[in-house]
């Protein structure tokens, strides 16, 4: 099925220590590419794989569930783990979750974590319904573009597929239970101000997970890396590697 143009995968060839960067639910590497192009120009080695069912059409992402894309992330850190010395994760939104879940499978193997809005508890009152929607609807709308910056677009998805949303619950769940696992250093980056994803998901990180660094986003909505904040982000990303890899960077 053809690609939104725009929603291609990113991937870069850079020095020893390798990012994978997790696009968010009916998102597209799009929202993510001009922070894996930041990393790339510092010297890092990005991968920013296209998860199943996304950047084509709703209808096709009604046919993946949380394992298809947790699948395509667990592939693309097997390719970075066997091209770098060290690894970090991070992503937006349903990413960060899927980096989470990357952190509490593979303990040190992951040298840091950095989530910007992650999206890891049911909090959505629609959400709730999903299990019991996909019978009657195949869609509801969309929760895409929750961007403050004029001018600035995401793309993705203008519907949520529902039968893809009924598998959430089971994702969430299972990075909930073993956030506990999750000792690696952890940056979250947190709007103050986000439309889609309830501060629930933050706070659990807080509670659970006590060496998490909190920066709190003011002048951006839920996809924080497109918007007002996003130099915050990738600067911060970048210190957080500096200061937590083992061995240097391409071009420090």
């Amino acid at each position: 099925m053809p690609l939104m143009p725009g929603a291609e995968p990113y991937h870069h060839e850079a020095g020893q220590i390798g990012v994978l960067l997790c696009h968010g639910f009916t998102g597209t590497p799009q929202s993510l590419r001009p922070w894996g192009e930041y990393l790339a120009g510092h010297g890092v080695s990005v991968s920013l794989p296209r998860q199943p069912g996304h950047g084509t059409k709703w209808q096709e992402m009604n046919r993946t569930r949380w394992d298809d894309w947790y699948a395509e992330v667990e592939k693309a850190f097997a390719d970075l783990q066997g091209r770098c010395a060290e690894v970090f994760v991070a992503g937006l939104s349903l990413g960060g979750c899927l980096a989470l879940r990357l952190a509490e499978v593979h303990g040190s193997a992951i040298r840091g974590v950095m989530v910007v809005n992650p999206s890891i508890a049911n909090d959505v009152p629609l959400m709730r319904l999903a299990p019991l929607l996909k019978w009657f609807v195949p869609s509801v709308p969309g929760v895409a573009n929750d961007v403050k910056k004029p001018g600035v677009r995401e793309l993705a998805y203008s519907r949520t597929p529902v039968k893809a949303a009924a598998s959430l619950p089971g994702l969430w769940s299972l990075v909930q239970a073993d956030l506990a696992k999750v000792t690696q250093p952890l940056l979250v980056f947190h709007s103050t101000e986000d439309h889609v994803v309830k501060p629930t998901s933050v706070a659990i990180i807080r509670a659970k997970v006590p060496q998490a660094t909190i920066e709190e986003l003011t002048d951006s909505y839920h996809v924080a890396t497109l918007d007002n904040d996003a130099d915050r982000i990738f600067a911060g990303s970048l210190d957080f590697i500096r200061t937590h890899a083992s061995v240097p960077l391409q071009r420090d």
